[in-house]
């Protein structure tokens, strides 16, 4: 269904959401894998490798490998690096904050989450930045319901995140809608107006993903093509999940529970927040 002359909005059935689910399964597995072993030391090289082989013996291929010409599995963005960072040799410090940002494509569908991780002895101010983003996160998606409009996914975000909390929401980064393809119609932004927007109906599927600044909103591109990083060099936060818009409440694909539990459990790791 086409809104306005340039979006196309393919929405899915119940059986392709189910497939979606699947692929979610795996990457929320591999994310899981990550909060198991990560500590400080280990290179983002090494993560990558370590979700690239874990995608791979579930039977299913890395979204972000190879696309566009992104060279590695994963997006891994340490503490004011926003999104798109490229895994390389750094080694985790204690103090560190890391998003790990996720695509696994799956029976021809992909699902794409992000989740950030505190190492060890982190900034009380950071923590309450990856409290407040989750919780924006979480604002976004009681949004997600069939009759409601892009826009008031967007303004839960910015309200909760910036209005309230008086943190910088990215505008430059954005969701979007998921499928068969990586990226597809619509854009999702995280700040916007209520009733704006195009309106969803059930069998949309999205990624909603928070990008919150500790500062300013305003971001810069680094010279690796890739890497987008906060210009005033202060820590940024992402989460991301998988929804299906549905009729009444949304469906979250992808899933935290994992994650969550394996963060409790290592040491290496704060979950105080």
């Amino acid at each position: 269904m086409t809104f306005g002359e340039d979006i196309m909005i393919h929405y899915k059935n119940k059986e392709e959401i189910e497939l979606m689910r699947k692929s979610a399964s795996v990457l929320s597995a591999a994310l899981e894998a990550v909060a198991k072993v990560l500590k400080p030391g280990m290179t983002t090289l090494e993560v990558d490798n370590l979700v690239d082989q874990f995608i791979r013996e579930q039977g299913a291929v890395p979204s972000f490998k190879d696309y566009r010409g992104f060279p590695k599995s994963c997006c891994i963005s340490v503490n004011d690096e926003v999104v798109h960072g490229i895994p390389n040799a750094y080694a985790l410090k204690d103090g560190d904050i890391v998003s790990v940002d996720v695509g696994v494509y799956l029976n021809g569908f992909h699902a794409d989450s992000a989740y950030t991780f505190a190492i060890g002895n982190v900034r009380k101010e950071v923590l309450d930045l990856m409290t407040a983003t989750k919780a924006a996160l979480y604002k976004g998606i009681e949004k997600a319901v069939a009759g409601n409009r892009v826009g008031d996914i967007a303004y839960a975000i910015q309200e909760h995140a910036e209005k309230e909390r008086g943190y910088g929401v990215v505008r430059e980064l954005v969701g979007h809608g998921l499928g068969r393809q990586l990226h597809e119609d619509p854009q999702v932004p995280n700040y916007g107006k209520r009733g704006s927007g195009p309106m969803m109906k059930e069998g949309l599927v999205i990624a909603i993903e928070p990008m919150v600044n500790l500062g300013t909103k305003d971001v810069a591109y680094m010279d690796d093509g890739w890497t987008v990083a906060t210009r005033d060099e202060q820590p940024s936060v992402h989460y991301e999940h998988t929804v299906a818009v549905m009729k009444g409440k949304a469906d979250v694909l992808s899933s935290f529970a994992g994650i969550e539990a394996a963060e409790r459990a290592n040491p290496a790791l704060n979950a105080n927040y």
